[in-house]
């Protein structure tokens, strides 16, 4: 089978693999749409000489092409959309095995490049908010408030609509873009602020004192004093990327405040006993999606998947400056 790999030089190169068996629980996929993340930038950069090409990509859409012996939730012409596990292969390929538990059906109402921008980020924000911060997806905390900084991108475009039409919260985004700003406020968002040295002072001019939960899709370090004073006792905050260097926890002890992390490859890597709630996560959002409550976060499909547009993709995702996702079609 056809795809594209990294070589050692960090440079997209065409492969020819042969196409993999699935495994007792495995989906062979049939990818058909593929979308980027931080997480592809991240594992390419960490590639050194001397290292086999590697297959990147954590983001799909496609159709179910054949099933493992112990497969009991789809099968072959099923349209499924998932995010995958990071210790195996990624989607940058003309098939993918994928196990079953962290797959979900494709929203009927979304074509597959509109639905490969949404499972690793809506993953991500729903763990975040549902399964770290501990808010009521029922909307039993509604009316509490949550700021998200950095919200215009992947995962901050889909933790806006789940934390205002699912759990009912008022959403506070951060964007230092007017495009930004705007994108937010379409997606649901209730009021918008600039971050940056000022994030405090901007809540504090907008008539926010503090905060119930922070959801922080941006630089943890350039953000850890602002969080901690902009938390309401007892509050709660998570962060998704690593932070890089020592910083002091003891900022958010007088507030009782939790502090977590989110990582959505936890559940595979770790094989956890409820690996199958990634999957019913995507289901349920795919309802969502088809009663109209949730859009895609898709910004702009950069065409076929091939070197060079996967090389645009990942350039364009490394400025900092892109809204919603980028996504590419299948491979032809």
């Amino acid at each position: 089978m056809k795809a594209i790999a990294v070589d050692s030089d960090r440079q997209f190169v065409p492969v020819t693999l042969e196409t993999p068996n699935p495994g007792p629980r495995d989906l062979l996929v049939r990818v058909d749409a593929v979308a980027v993340n931080p997480i592809d930038t991240k594992r390419r950069g960490l590639l050194r000489p001397g290292q086999p090409p590697q297959v990147l990509g954590w983001d799909a859409a496609g159709v179910v092409q054949a099933v493992g012996e112990a497969v009991s939730l789809f099968r072959p012409g099923d349209a499924v959309y998932y995010a995958g596990d990071v210790m195996r292969p990624g989607c940058n390929a003309a098939m993918q095995l994928v196990d079953e538990r962290l797959v979900g059906r494709k929203p009927a109402t979304l074509d597959f490049e509109q639905a490969a921008a949404l499972p690793l980020t809506t993953l991500t924000a729903w763990e975040s908010l549902f399964d770290r911060l501990g808010i009521a997806a029922d909307g039993g905390h509604r009316g509490r408030s949550l700021l998200i900084i950095g919200a215009a991108g992947g995962v901050g475009s889909i933790a806006i609509q789940l934390a205002k039409r699912v759990a009912g919260l008022r959403v506070i985004a951060t964007a230092s873009r007017p495009e930004s700003r705007e994108w937010c406020l379409e997606l649901g968002a209730d009021l918008c602020v600039g971050h940056g040295d000022g994030l405090v002072a901007n809540l504090k001019a907008a008539g926010v004192a503090n905060v119930d939960y922070i959801l922080n899709c941006s630089n943890v370090d350039a953000y850890w004093g602002a969080m901690a004073e902009a938390v309401r006792p007892q509050g709660a905050v998570c962060c998704l990327a690593s932070a890089e260097g020592p910083l002091d926890i003891n900022l958010f002890k007088t507030k009782s405040a939790a502090f977590v992390w989110e990582f959505m490859f936890t559940r595979a890597m770790y094989q956890t006993d409820d690996m199958a709630q990634q999957g019913a996560i995507l289901n349920r959002v795919a309802a969502l999606v088809e009663c109209g409550a949730i859009r895609s976060t898709l910004r702009e499909c950069l065409g076929a998947l091939t070197p060079a547009s996967l090389a645009q993709a990942h350039a364009r995702l490394e400025s900092g400056r892109t809204l919603g996702k980028l996504v590419l079609k299948g491979l032809v």
